[in-house]
């Protein structure tokens, strides 16, 4: 089992890179293939949907984010932990309007293990239908 970082993901997202874009697109089909066994984080995952949207790299709006991010956590054989919440993250941030992509994790968390509610001061929160957000 291989652990896959932040800039590979990217190399195949973006195609900013010829080279190494053509070569981690071979490893993503031998994954697909199941030939190489991988995973990924929350963490990676987190900062993928970062970069993808930050106005210092990529500047993408929330819903291309999502749909690149969607495109590459549906490939076959890749093991994610906790796969259905990122998949429900990525339809909360692509819809809320100026909510970080770290806070639809959370709201997705929320809905997915059927918490009451999540202790934050970040008023994004309320924005979710569904989810309770209460300050200490």
């Amino acid at each position: 089992m291989q652990f896959l970082d932040t800039n590979i993901f990217l190399r195949i997202l973006t195609a900013d890179d010829p080279i190494r874009t053509a070569r981690c697109q071979l490893l993503f089909e031998q994954i697909e293939r199941g030939e190489v066994a991988a995973t990924t984080s929350e963490a990676i995952v987190t900062e993928i949907a970062y970069v993808l949207g930050s106005k210092r790299w990529y500047n993408l709006p929330p819903p291309r984010v999502a749909d690149r991010m969607r495109r590459v956590l549906s490939l076959p054989n890749l093991r994610l932990p906790n796969l259905q919440v990122y998949f429900r993250a990525l339809d909360i941030f692509e819809v809320t309007n100026g909510l970080d992509f770290e806070d639809a994790v959370a709201a997705a968390y929320v809905e997915t293990q059927h918490l009451d509610g999540i202790y934050s001061y970040d008023r994004g929160l309320d924005r979710v239908p569904g989810v309770s957000r209460i300050e200490p």
